[in-house]
C-alpha cells in the first residue's frame, strides 16, 4: 500500500492519497472541527462512454446505458441502498455526467457504517430482464419529463448544432429508443469494463479520520482485476452542425444560449487551460464586466446570465445564455464583445483582478466538505491534484491568457439555441 501526504503550505491545507492493494485510488482530507462527512465513490464512465473494450475490439453499447447503471446499483436482491442509509440517517444521493458516474453520501454520525454500505452496494450488482424492463419505463418517464425543461433543452438542442459525432450531443439519460435495447447482460458487460477498482476513486472530506478510511476499506473492498478503461477519441469537424437551432416549450420568456466550439487535435485539456478560460470568461462575461452591464442595462438578459467552459473527454466549448425577449440581438453583442477581445487581447488590470477573483474562490472551496470531496474526485480522474488549480492561478500570467484567447471564441465556429414561447402565448 502506497500513502502520500499532500500538502499546500500557502492554503494551509493537506490530503491523504492511497493507492490501496486492490488497484483503488483512496484520497482523504481530515477536517475534525467540522460536524458533518461527506463521501464520493466515482467510477470514470458518463454518458459519452458508448463504446466498451471486450476481447481486445471495440464494441458499441447504447446512449444511456453508464445513467441506467446509476439507477439499478442502488437496487438489490432484499434492501435497497436508500433503505439502508435511511437507518443509519445518511442523506445518500448519486448522479451520472457526461464523463463519470458518482454515488455520495453524507453524515454526522456513523461514518463507518455509512461506508460499509457505500462500498458494498455499489460492488454487488444485481440485475435481471424483469427489473431491467422495469426500469426502462421509469427512464423513459424521466427522458419525457426533460424534453420539457427548458433549461435542459436549451443546452442539448446547442450541443446537437454544435457537434456532428461526439456522444457529448445525446441527453445523458439517452433516448426512449437507446434505453430500450438496454439488457441487464448490456449492464454486467459496463459494470465489469467501467466499475473496475483501477477505474475507480473513493474520496472523503470532513470529520473522519484517515485510519478509518483505511479500516473499513480493507474490509469492505472486493479484490477485482481491472485497470483504466479505455476511451475513444472521437474527432470532430471545426466548424458547427448549424449555426442556429430553436425549439418551443411552455415558457414565459425566451431561453437563449450560444456556444463557441473549439477545433481540438488532442482529447483532452490541460488543467492550466481550464484555468485560463476561467479567467477569460470572467473578464469578458462576469458580473463586473461592460458587456454584463450592457446586457442588462440595454433589457437583453435577465440578472440571471451567466457563462461557462464545457469541456472533456473529446470536447470544448464556451457557454454564454440566460432568459432573453430578443436572444438574437443578445448573441449579436456577445459575439461583438468576444470578438472585441480577441483582437485587442486582455489587459493586465483585468487579468489581475480576474485571477484574485478566481483565487479567493479556490481558497474558499476549503470551507467546504461537499466541495472538498467533490474537487478531490474531479482533480484525480483529470490526473491532477486537490491544490494544482490554485498553483497554477498563482503562477499565470497575461500572456498565457491571451495566448489561449486566440484559439477560442471563434464566431465562425459559433452556434445559438434558443427555447422560444409556444406560439400564441
Amino acid at each position: 500500500m502506497e500513502i502520500k501526504n499532500l500538502s499546500n503550505e500557502k492554503l494551509g491545507e493537506s490530503y491523504r492519497q492511497i493507492r490501496h492493494p486492490s488497484g483503488l485510488t483512496i484520497l482523504v482530507l481530515c477536517k475534525p472541527d467540522y460536524v458533518c462527512t461527506h463521501a464520493i465513490f466515482a467510477a470514470k464512465y458518463g454518458s459519452i462512454d458508448t463504446m466498451i473494450e471486450e476481447n481486445g475490439t471495440m464494441r458499441e453499447i447504447p446512449h444511456g446505458t453508464a445513467h441506467f447503471l446509476e439507477h439499478k446499483l442502488f437496487e438489490s436482491e432484499d434492501l435497497d441502498a436508500f433503505e439502508r442509509f435511511a437507518k443509519t440517517g445518511a442523506e445518500a444521493n448519486a448522479f451520472t455526467s457526461f464523463d463519470r458516474t458518482a454515488y455520495i453520501f453524507t453524515c454526522t454520525d456513523n461514518f463507518k457504517q455509512n461506508l460499509e454500505i457505500l462500498l458494498d452496494f455499489v460492488q454487488s450488482p444485481y440485475f435481471t430482464e424483469e427489473t431491467v424492463k422495469k426500469e426502462q419505463g421509469i427512464i423513459g418517464q424521466e427522458i419525457r419529463m426533460y424534453k420539457d425543461a427548458a433549461g435542459w433543452e436549451v443546452l442539448f438542442n446547442l450541443l446537437g448544432a454544435l457537434y456532428h459525432k461526439h456522444p457529448v450531443k445525446v441527453d445523458i439519460a439517452g433516448t426512449e429508443e437507446s434505453i430500450a435495447e438496454i439488457t441487464a447482460e448490456t449492464l454486467y458487460s459496463c459494470y465489469n469494463n467501467f466499475y473496475s477498482l483501477g477505474n475507480m476513486v473513493l474520496a472523503v472530506a470532513g470529520n473522519a479520520a484517515y485510519e478509518d478510511v483505511l479500516e473499513v476499506a480493507d474490509k469492505a473492498i472486493k479484490a477485482a482485476a481491472g485497470s483504466p478503461a479505455r476511451r475513444e477519441f472521437v474527432r470532430e469537424p471545426a466548424a458547427p452542425v448549424s449555426g442556429y437551432a430553436e425549439k418551443r416549450l411552455p415558457v414565459k420568456i425566451p431561453k437563449f444560449m450560444i456556444g463557441f466550439k473549439e477545433d481540438i487535435k488532442t482529447p483532452e485539456r490541460s488543467l492550466k487551460e481550464v484555468v485560463c478560460v476561467e479567467i477569460i470568461h470572467d473578464v469578458i462575461a462576469g458580473k463586473s464586466s461592460p458587456l454584463y452591464r450592457r446586457l442588462l442595462d440595454e433589457g437583453l438578459v435577465s440578472s440571471g446570465f451567466s457563462s461557462e467552459y464545457f469541456s472533456g473527454f473529446g470536447f470544448a466549448c464556451s457557454l454564454f445564455g440566460g432568459d432573453s425577449r430578443d436572444p438574437e440581438n443578445a448573441a449579436r453583442v456577445i459575439r461583438d464583445e468576444t470578438k472585441k477581445y480577441k483582437k485587442s487581447g486582455i489587459g493586465q488590470k483585468e487579468f489581475e483582478r480576474a485571477r484574485r477573483r478566481l483565487y479567493g474562490r479556490l481558497v474558499m472551496m476549503f470551507n467546504d466538505v461537499e466541495e472538498i470531496a467533490q474537487n478531490l474526485v474531479d482533480s484525480h480522474l483529470n490526473g491532477d491534484s486537490l491544490f494544482d488549480e490554485a498553483d497554477i492561478c498563482s503562477s499565470l500570467t497575461l500572456d498565457d491568457v491571451n495566448e489561449k484567447l486566440k484559439d477560442i471564441l471563434c464566431a465562425e465556429r459559433s452556434s445559438l439555441s434558443v427555447i422560444l414561447p409556444l406560439e400564441g402565448e
